[in-house]
């Protein structure tokens, strides 16, 4: 298929670009570069444009016959979100809004939406499965629900399939050190902690000690951006026009923040300071996946299932890319 990746230069738009391409599909990306790297997208796929532009998104279409769409432009930090909801609701909803109605006057079939677990809030049980209520304890939640609403409504409408992937922690690079983690400010445990083994930050901040957990530290599942990857082509090639489809992703086992870095510190062999600070807001204290649905709709199975090879991973790639995309450069 031809299809359009925007957010494509990010983190986990770049992955999937990846593993599309090593599948046999033509992908294009669309990047403001606000959050991505040019260095992500392989050489002559990146079309720079904001979504914001309706008339440079209908040109895209037009010009490259786009046959689906893999949503990712997003803003994404949950603290951020909270202290500043007008950015959310702007870039995840009014441009999410643009996207669709550009989908739609092209006769675009097959969408695949990155959503997240966030959706879910606090969940009265883990793991959650797809059925699990979703009711988001932060704006960036509330917008990624409010889009899968939307989706729903324009797949009963317009001839319109759908995949909304909620997704828990993306983690971890490509083993073959090409693609990582790179973001500005960096907000994810995994490599703030890896930070601190390369002597690149003094330490590590815990927020919040006294969650209902084992250890009183919040507990997530981090699953491996490749699985990720291969979760978003599986849903776009199993779209069926008309109808919408909902899958957790993730490991299917959480680790707490403790359990990470105690994980980094045996990978990489550094003593990783620690700094306990206050709750943050918007943080549940336990998001861990179901993935049965996944498995058994698609087929789809996590290579990644313990929390030492992802961060293995991820060290890989920041020792050797201590600037991130820019080293060497």
């Amino acid at each position: 298929m031809r299809i359009l990746v925007t957010g494509g230069a990010g983190y986990i738009g770049s992955h999937t670009v990846k593993h599309l391409l090593e599948h046999g599909h033509d992908v294009l990306v669309l990047d403001n570069l606000a959050l991505g790297h040019r260095a992500a997208v392989p050489a002559g796929r990146l079309i720079v444009a904001d979504l914001k532009d309706v008339d440079r998104v209908d040109q895209v279409m037009i010009e490259h016959r786009v046959e689906a769409v893999v949503h990712f432009a997003a803003d994404a930090a949950v603290g951020e979100s909270v202290v500043n909801p007008a950015k959310y609701y702007r870039n995840n909803l009014v441009n999410g809004i643009n996207l669709l109605e550009c989908v739609r006057r092209h006769g675009v079939t097959r969408f695949v939406f990155s959503s997240t677990c966030a959706t879910y809030g606090t969940p009265a049980v883990v793991p959650m499965t797809e059925e699990t209520p979703q009711a988001p304890i932060n704006p960036y939640g509330q917008t990624k629900l409010a889009f899968e609403k939307m989706l729903a409504d324009y797949a009963a409408a317009y001839p319109l399939g759908f995949a909304a992937l909620r997704y828990f922690n993306a983690s971890g690079a490509t083993p073959d050190g090409t693609l990582g983690e790179d973001h500005t400010p960096e907000s994810h445990l995994i490599p703030l902690v890896i930070q601190v083994a390369l002597g690149q930050r003094p330490h590590v901040s815990v927020f919040g000690t006294d969650y209902p957990t084992p250890d009183g530290t919040c507990i997530r599942d981090y699953v491996h951006v490749d699985d990720l990857a291969s979760a978003h082509r599986l849903a776009l090639e199993t779209i069926t026009p008309g109808q919408g489809m909902h899958f957790n992703v993730g490991m299917g086992r959480g680790y707490s923040v403790r359990e990470v870095i105690r994980t980094v510190e045996q990978v990489t062999g550094k003593p990783i300071k620690v700094v306990e600070a206050p709750r943050r807001a918007g943080d549940p204290p336990a998001l861990v996946a179901s993935a049965d649905k996944i498995r058994r709709d698609l087929g789809w199975t996590a290579k990644y299932t313990d929390l030492t090879a992802v961060v293995r991973t991820a060290w890989d790639w920041h020792r050797t890319h201590p600037q991130g995309y820019g080293t060497g450069q």
